[in-house]
């Protein structure tokens, strides 16, 4: 058996005392357990232990007030509304915490496991990742519900503005339009005529519409609805045709770009079939050098 050394006693001291802060923590967040109850195991792997990070948080005193902070609020009041934007804000920070807190503890097993420090290296590099990885993700489906609204925007400017010319009013127009397709864009222009079946003004409903969407195209086009209203249906028409052109040179634009990013994607693979295929010529040709 080897014999250990300064730095394996150093190392397992560390090891020692981060396990036993991991379960300290774990114990005193069981308390907390309950607030992420409700969240799906597939958006939120492990939320049994979310508690552990909460309660590092909690201890020190953190105030989820920064300017980070107040941008993925933002963005989350887009995912889940302005109600539950401070909920998934500590649920977001709970997570970052927890798995990499418990990445970094586990980063002395695989240390132990190889008595290497490239794999304790390893293992903190993959501490920082998991801490960046789940402080990024909110915003990756941010972008992910953007192109998924843009994908079907344009068809959806093209029936209004071909309804509105037809003579029906906008009103009607959107109810049918809203339940003409299941994408989100469709389903957040649903919300709108329930709002508005509820009570809620038509601007004050399509101005929430533009807000809930987030990305420019659809704030444009809303501010353009806003204003084509005050003016009357005949403007208001003209107004969405034109929205309509420039939607559909946008759409253009949109799947060029698409394809242009699907081939650079494509690049690499092919690049790795090529060293492959160099490889299985040259290592033959090579040896049968080396034998001659």
């Amino acid at each position: 058996m080897a014999e250990l050394g300064i730095i394996d006693y150093l190392m397992i001291a560390l090891g020692a005392v981060s396990l036993m802060i991991w379960i300290l923590f774990y114990f005193k967040g069981l308390k907390h357990n309950s607030m992420f109850e409700i969240l799906q195991e597939k958006d939120f792997p492990f939320k049994e232990i979310y508690g552990l990070g909460f309660s590092v948080l909690d201890l020190f005193k953190y105030s989820y007030k920064s300017k980070k902070d107040r941008n993925l609020r933002t963005q989350l009041a887009v995912l889940y509304g302005n109600k539950y934007s401070d909920y998934y804000l500590r649920v977001i920070h709970s997570q970052q915490i927890t798995i990499a807190f418990t990445v970094f503890v586990l980063a002395f097993a695989f240390y132990g496991l190889s008595s290497e420090i490239l794999a304790f290296i390893v293992g903190i590099v993959f501490t920082g990742l998991a801490y960046y990885y789940f402080g990024t993700v909110t915003s990756k489906k941010i972008q992910k519900r953007s192109d998924e609204l843009l994908h079907d925007f344009s068809e959806v400017v093209s029936k209004l503005a071909l309804l509105t010319n037809a003579g029906m009013i906008l009103r009607e127009a959107w109810q049918e339009v809203a339940y003409a397709g299941a994408g989100i864009i469709y389903k957040e222009m649903q919300t709108a005529v329930n709002e508005m079946n509820n009570g809620v003004a038509e601007v004050d409903a399509f101005y929430n519409f533009g807000t809930r969407c987030i990305i420019p195209e659809v704030k444009k086009f809303t501010s353009t609805i806003i204003q084509g209203m005050t003016k009357g249906n005949s403007e208001l028409t003209e107004m969405l045709q034109e929205q309509s052109k420039e939607v559909w040179q946008m759409k253009k634009q949109v799947v060029r770009r698409e394809g242009e990013k699907a081939a650079s994607k494509l690049l690499i693979p092919i690049c790795i079939m090529f060293v492959g295929i160099l490889i299985m010529i040259l290592v033959p040709i090579f040896t049968n050098l080396g034998v001659s």
